[in-house]
């Protein structure tokens, strides 16, 4: 191998070796454990282990037909991978049952058609209209265009002068386009070189961790003397962040933490604390500490409700408050009445 065939090969490697890292990153230690962060692995697994083979593939022809197999394996799920990531990301709320039933299937089908033939990797299924590497890249493909769908009010903001892209939108976008690359690198390598399949989702994968970094750095770069950047949230996305605010808040409760943080709510909706105190205070005109409050109160209301005999001092606990005085003063603040009256008021 010449000094230009191990750099080429370098570079087109260098990309599935960190994102294998960055996928077992998002498996085992990214927290907190979402199942978008689960998508997102996933995707990457399928594509390093894809554009490894390939890497392989390029320099080595006599590569066993096994690991060529598992690449091929590893490609009809980069589809679905993308479909459920992206959906998880737009819907976050959404039932995801369905997800093992598409792997399994895929999979499944893959392993026997591994089974049936052998001897080749790339057979034919439909005589001489299919091969199984051109079903692959339909499939692919198929989930591409799902996923455009459900991103499709993403998409369309690119043609709509009067809405701009947020944060959230641009990484989705990126996420999509990325692959839409990877896809047509491989389809195209005919013309061009098996090899630009590897050499893309090396740029791809960094170009995206670069937008990474620049979303979590912007704030600091452009607005060293401001706290935001002197506008509220987008509409669309301050919509989306609220229902997930919303939805951590009435359906799990976290509230109920003493020691609940901004931070650690803005851990588990996935995004970073300033922006979330951006949408309490710009969006919600709140405060974290009177919106936590309002939900405590609450919940105390309808503990009081639901059981006339338990006492006043443990629904304070109960709901998240560190002292019978802090509660009663919060509850008589947001209420205009004391625990104890609006106890007696509903017996």
């Amino acid at each position: 191998m010449n000094i230009s065939d191990e750099l080429l090969f370098f570079f087109s490697a260098l990309g599935v070796f960190n994102a294998l890292l960055i996928s077992f990153y998002f498996f085992f230690f990214k927290k907190p454990r979402s199942i978008s962060n689960f998508f997102l692995g996933l995707l990457l697994l399928m594509l390093a282990i894809r554009v490894g083979k390939s890497v392989f593939y390029y320099f080595n022809d006599d590569l066993a037909q096994i690991f060529i197999k598992v690449g091929l394996a590893a490609c009809i799920l980069i589809g679905p991978a993308l479909y459920f990531y992206l959906k998880s990301c737009v819907q976050p709320f959404a039932k995801m049952r369905m997800w093992p039933l598409h792997f399994l299937v895929l999979l499944s089908i893959s392993i026997l058609v591994g089974i049936l033939f052998p001897e080749t990797h790339d057979p034919w299924i439909i005589e001489r209209s299919l091969s199984w590497m051109e079903i692959i890249y339909l499939v692919w493909v198929g989930y591409i265009i799902a996923s455009g769908w459900i991103i499709r009010s993403t998409i369309s903001k690119i043609f709509n002068k009067d809405e701009k892209l947020s944060d959230f939108d641009f990484w989705v976008l990126s996420v999509f386009i990325g692959n839409v690359i990877i896809w047509v690198a491989y389809k195209t390598c005919s013309y061009t070189s098996y090899i630009v399949g590897g050499l893309s989702f090396s740029f791809i994968f960094y170009l995206l961790f670069l937008l990474i970094h620049f979303r979590r750095t912007k704030g600091a770069i452009f607005n060293k003397n401001l706290k935001y950047s002197n506008k509220k949230i987008e509409a669309t996305e301050a919509e989306r962040l609220s229902a997930q605010l919303n939805h951590l808040m009435e359906q799990e409760k976290i509230f109920t933490d003493v020691d609940l943080k901004l931070s650690d709510v803005a851990n588990k909706m996935n995004i970073l604390p300033h922006k979330l105190s951006q949408l309490i205070n710009d969006n919600l005109g709140r405060s974290f500490t009177s919106l936590i409050n309002q939900y405590r109160v609450q919940e105390a209301k309808n503990l009081i409700q639901s059981n006339s005999h338990i006492k006043l001092e443990a629904v304070g606990y109960d709901c998240g408050f560190n002292s019978k005085s802090t509660f009663y003063s919060v509850f008589k603040k947001i209420t205009n009445t004391t625990p104890a009256k609006y106890k007696e008021s509903i017996s």
